[in-house]
Parts: C-alpha cells; structure tokens; sequence
C-alpha cells in the first residue's frame, strides 16, 4: 500500500498483522468454496467492501480491517455452528439463533464462550486501533476537488458492482439457486450466509381469489367424534366406550428417522432382510399405509412441524426449511394445544440435544409441558431404538405416576437411521457382513456402494423392529386404552444414490424419493378404521385426533375434510378447486398464522 513506510513503527506493525488476516481470511473464506462461482462471488464482496471503505474513510489499515473482521467473523462462527450444531451459520441466526439461548449454548461449549469473550474484546479494540493508528492515505497526491470527485465517482462505481454482485438475477445468479437444504449442507460458509437472506422471508399462500367460496370446512357433531371434555356418559371416546369407561387414549408418536419401508425397493426381494413387521398390519392396526413427506435426506425438524401443525413447510417458500425458528412461534393451531383443550399432558422426548435447530423453543411454542433432552440420558447419534425407548419406559412409567388421572401425549425421534450408513459390513452381523444384493448388472443386484449404504440400513432395521415390537407389547398389552403412531420422516440419502434405487410404487402415490410410511395401532377398537391408504404427512394430527375420540378444533376439522375430499394428497391434490378453499380457509379465515 502507498506510504506505509512513512507511518509509525507500530501502525506499520498493525498495517502487517492486519493484512496477514486479511490475506487468511481470503485463502480460509472465498478462495475455498465449494465452487469457483461461490468463490468468485464472495471475492467480490470482501474486495469491495476493502475498495468501499478505502474510499470513504481514506484509511487503508480501517479499510482492510474491517471487512476482515466482519467476513472473519461469519466465517469463524459458521465454522463453529457447523461444528458443533451441525449447520452452517445463516441470515434467520441473527434474529433466531443470536439472544439469551446463545449464551446457554455457549456454557455448554467452552470453546464458543471462550470465542464469543475474545470476539467480543479484540474486535472493538482492533477497530479502535486501525482507525487512531491510522490516517487519511488514499487518493493524498489528489488536488481537493479532484479527490473529492473521483471519491465520488469510485463510491458510485463500487456501489453498483456491489448490487450487481447481489442481485439473484445478476452475472452471479447460478449462486443464488442452489436450495436452502444445500446450503445447510455445504461448507461454502461466506455465500451461504449471504445469499440466505434472500431465502427468510415466510410467505403465506397466496389468497386464490375464484376459488369456490361453497365448500364448508366444518364438520357437523357425527363427524367429528366428541372427547371427555363436557359430561363423561355423553363424551366418552371410542377407547372409552370400548374400555367401559371414560378414559382418553394415552396417544405415543414416534418418528422413526430416516425409516422406509424396504420391501419398496424393486430389489429387495428376500423375506429375512426386507420384511419386517413393524411396516405389516394386524387385528391391532387402524391406518397405514404410504406416507408422503416433504423433505428428502434430511430435514427431519420439518416432518417433526408438520405432525405438530398439519402444515406443509414448503407452503412457505424456502424460508420454511427454518420451520423451528421462524413458523413455530406463530402457528395458532397445533396438536398439543388441542389434545390440552381435552385435558391432555404433552411430553417430548428428543435424541439429543435440545438446542439442535432450535427444538426446545419449538417444541414449547407447539404447546408441549415439558421436554426431555437426550443428552440428560445418556442419548447420543449412536443410540439405538432400544436405548431410546428404554428411556421412554423409565419417562412414561414417571409420568403416569405422577400424573396417573391425566392421558398423555409423548412425541420421540428416534436417530440410529441416520446417516452416513458406511459401516464397513465385515463389522456387521451376519447376514450383512456380506453385499445382500451382490453384482452390478443383473436384475436383482445393487453396486458395492449400494450394497454397503443398504446393508448398513437394514441392519439398523432390524434393530428399529425388534424395538418396536417390544414397545408395542409395553403399550398395547398394557390395561389403559393407548394408540401408537409411528412413520419415517424421510429417505436417507446414502450420499444420493438412493436416488437412483429403482421402487415399486403406484404411479398415483407422486415422486418416490419423497415416499416412506406410517402405521396407527390401538388396543381398542375405535369408531372408524381407516385401513390402508395413502396419506400426506400434514393429515397425521387429524387422524390421530379421529382414531383417538378427541374433539377437533376448526383447524383439524379442516385438516380431516381435506384429508377426504383430496383422497389423502395436500399441496398436490388434483383438486385445485379444493385445495384453493383449504387454503384460504385456514390462512385467512382460521388465520393458521399470525404476525
């Protein structure tokens, strides 16, 4: 830079140590981002902020410094999240992410705190610094006049290629398409961060203004079973009446992570490794059948908002993916707070730590009493079905002795199908210590790396169905009435390629790779089976509500109406007229959410 060797001997060490971050933060931030577009982009903005600030302030030490110090920071502490929350720093953390659930994240992580204590006391020092030990440098062989007009001009120039480089139409268009879900998993932390403010912003259906307003989206008394809430003799549920008595249905979900059904893949023929009879039905089962979710190899805290909520998150654009921080807290019907109105108690029981994406907030703003973190058990990635239900029993049988008068509502997630499923299967246990479906080209065979990802899968499988078959017999051997829900959040991704398994659906079920399943069992015998049948993963609460006898507010009588008159599909029902109706019947009658 012009004249450092004329500034004091310790603004030209600033001046070195300053440029040395600079020049890390180009070689750790931009130059290494997943693509050359990515990199280019994010260039960019760091060289013309430096150019910018240089203009402005005159200042080349400040102007190097503060840029530094910004994009270092997002770098930093994106790098952190990632590490060890496993996301990406992103535009919704400033509002959703940096308050007081910061500071409990951070006591839990010395390192963060250690970080946010350093940040907090070099950053305004090193500012402070780079402005006092410097002086105004830039353009000084400049006449007055001229210098202020080439100021000027350098200021509007810079100014537009700045819109130009964050414009989602402009010559770096190709970075603003990549998806939100990419960007969560990706590690290009600077142009992630920046382009996600393009994608937080919850949009709500828009009002269809020739839908046909005739449709009634209430349902009458006959429709909508009552619960125990008025007189005990009139608002017996069906587990109740079947029981004799007047006792809701404890109800326990139990969202199985990364769980299909294997017997859906063409291959997967043989009856030891793909049949499992947590995905048959019996003399005990209500509904089940195809479960049509909206996410695909990750993501699971959306499935985990569309039980809570029958909602959609992609209703809402992409900022929807955030469901946890930003839908959560304004979502005015949800199933915990109609399962209170009939004087329920509901519990969470989550795998692992409860500041993941947000859960203890969301699940508190879903209307849960209390949440269990995994942690507080022992609960790690690693921990089977079995240990996590082994948890359940010990919360449960709690619970119901403490609260022995009162039905419960419990929602768990279970973690061990989730990925990667790399697991060498030598380790396995027979019969996955060898590839199941062994051969590249034959009919029933799958690649090497398939047959590892798939093998990994159904060994952990097997393990998810004996669990089940235990908790089933915990549950619906037990004397009270219980209904058991459980389904698969999603497909695993298996690095992708299970993309390209070939799966033998109907045609009318829609895409395959967004296909898993659900199953509802009761050890009473409710008002109305609903036998095998696809359904949209956003209709699970309705039912639930149905199968148990509780009575639904106007949302979830919704909620089961378009469940029939759309045969079980939502955002893709055939029916626009009907879905038309829907939506504006919940977003801007019901008002489903508020500012």
């Amino acid at each position: 830079m012009p004249g450092t060797a004329s500034l004091p001997r310790r603004s030209q060490f600033l001046f070195f140590i300053v440029l040395a971050a600079f020049l890390a933060l180009l070689a750790f931030g931009p130059l290494s981002e997943a693509t050359w577009i990515e990199s280019a982009f994010s260039s960019s903005l760091v060289l013309a902020g430096v150019v910018l600030l240089a203009l402005l302030a005159r200042r080349w030490i400040f102007a190097l410094a503060l840029p530094t110090v910004v994009f270092g920071g997002l770098l930093i502490a994106s790098i952190m999240k990632f590490h060890y929350l496993t996301t990406p720093l992103m535009a919704p953390d400033l509002v959703y992410f940096v308050n007081r659930d910061l500071l409990d994240v951070a006591l839990h992580y010395p390192p963060i705190l250690v970080a946010v204590i350093a940040a907090a006391i070099a950053i305004p020092a090193l500012l402070v610094l780079a402005w006092r030990w410097d002086r105004p440098r830039f353009l000084a062989g400049m006449a007055q006049p001229r210098r202020r007009y080439a100021r000027i001009a350098g200021t509007l120039a810079i100014l537009v290629v700045l819109a130009l480089t964050l414009w989602p139409r402009g010559p770096f268009a190709g970075v603003f398409e990549k998806g939100m879900w990419q960007a969560m998993n990706d590690k290009s932390y600077l142009t992630d961060f920046i382009t996600s403010f393009y994608q937080t912003q919850v949009v709500i259906p828009a009002f269809a203004r020739d839908e046909d307003s005739d449709i009634v989206w209430t349902q009458t008394v006959t429709d909508n079973p009552p619960s125990c809430v008025k007189t005990a003799s009139a608002c017996a549920s069906p587990a109740a009446r079947a029981t004799g008595g007047n006792e809701l249905p404890d109800i326990v979900a139990v969202l199985e992570e990364s769980t299909f059904d294997p017997a859906m893949i063409k291959v997967c023929t043989r009856a030891d490794v793909c049949k499992r009879k947590m995905f048959v039905s019996d003399g005990r089962t209500r509904a089940h059948g195809p479960l049509t979710v909206h996410v695909w190899g990750g993501g699971t805290w959306t499935s985990e908002f569309a039980l809570m909520t029958g909602l959609n998150h992609l209703s809402f654009g992409d900022a929807g993916l955030y469901a946890p921080y930003n839908l959560a807290p304004r979502v005015n019907f949800t199933l915990p707070r109609v399962l209170h109105a009939a004087g329920y108690r509901a519990i969470a029981i989550y795998p692992m730590s409860g500041d993941f994406i947000n859960a203890r907030n969301a699940y508190k703003n879903y209307g849960f009493d209390a949440f269990y973190d995994g942690k507080d058990y022992g609960l790690s990635w690693e921990s089977s079905d079995n240990d996590l239900f082994q948890v359940f029993n010990q919360i449960y049988d709690k619970e119901k002795q403490v609260y022995a008068k009162q039905p419960l509502f419990v929602m768990m997630l279970t973690l061990r199908q989730h990925g990667p499923h790399m697991t060498p299967l030598k380790k396995l246990p027979a019969p996955y210590d060898k590839p199941l479906f062994p051969g590249k080209f034959a009919p029933k065979s799958l690649d090497e790396w398939m047959n590892l990802n798939f093998g990994n899968y159904l060994q952990r499988l097997e393990g998810s169905d004996i669990a089940m078959a235990a908790l089933e017999k915990k549950l619906l051997d037990a004397d009270r009435p219980v209904l058991l829900f459980h389904f698969g959040d999603h497909q695993p991704s298996f690095d992708g390629a299970m993309r390209a398994l070939d799966k033998s659906l109907p045609a009318a079920d829609g895409d395959p790779n967004f296909i898993t399943y659900y199953m509802l069992k009761t050890n009473y015998k409710p008002a109305r089976q609903y036998g095998e049948r696809e359904m949209d993963l956003s209709f699970a609460p309705s039912l639930i509500l149905d199968v148990a006898g509780v009575k639904k507010d106007a949302f979830f009588q919704a909620n089961a109406l378009m469940r029939e008159r759309c045969d079980g599909f939502y955002l893709n029902c055939r029916k626009n007229e009907v879905l038309d109706s829907y939506q504006n019947y919940v977003f801007y009658q019901l008002g489903a959410l508020h500012e």
